[in-house]
């Protein structure tokens, strides 16, 4: 029995932690500073936004985003409700003077609009745009043509200048 003894507190000897002082040169007490292994970050591509341009021979559908644009563009800024100011745009934007009809800026009273439409004639079809306090947000659409190639109904203003 004292043999089974000295056996077990052997082996309970080997299953002790070693104290402080107790060095084993052969291994190392630090322990490792291993951290979990991440996941490596993937970028995942960002869907590119085409920036709208003209499509010079496509329909009044191809050229709608490009309209809008200039549309919003001009709707942003200081002249949101000028006539002129969208006109001026859409013709450094590409598009046909000579297609274009706009509404007035003043009532008959001289009164501000509370909208104008503009728009312009595109291979039999009107890309047609709406502004003005009663709208709302800036309007682009695409309509059929009206009447001998117009696009407008009604009074419009000489695109004279």
């Amino acid at each position: 029995m004292a043999g089974a003894v000295l056996i077990g507190a052997t082996m309970l000897a080997a299953c002790t932690a070693p104290s402080p002082g107790d060095a084993d040169p052969t291994s190392s007490r630090t322990p490792s500073a291993v951290a979990p292994e991440s996941p490596t970050p993937t970028s995942t591509p960002t869907p590119s936004v085409a920036t709208p341009a003209l499509v010079p021979d496509g329909t009044a559908d191809d050229n709608l985003p490009y309209f809008a644009s200039i549309v919003a563009a001009v709707a942003a800024g200081p002249d949101s409700v000028a006539g002129r100011a969208y006109i001026d745009a859409l013709v450094a934007g590409g598009f046909d003077k000579s297609a274009m009809q706009v509404t007035n800026d003043q009532s008959t009273v001289g009164n501000a609009a509370e909208s104008i439409q503009f728009s312009v004639l595109w291979a039999g079809e009107c890309l047609v745009g709406q502004v003005g306090p009663a709208t709302g947000a800036p309007v682009a659409v695409v309509l059929p043509a009206v009447g001998a190639g117009e696009c407008l109904i009604g009074q419009t203003r000489p695109i004279d200048w």
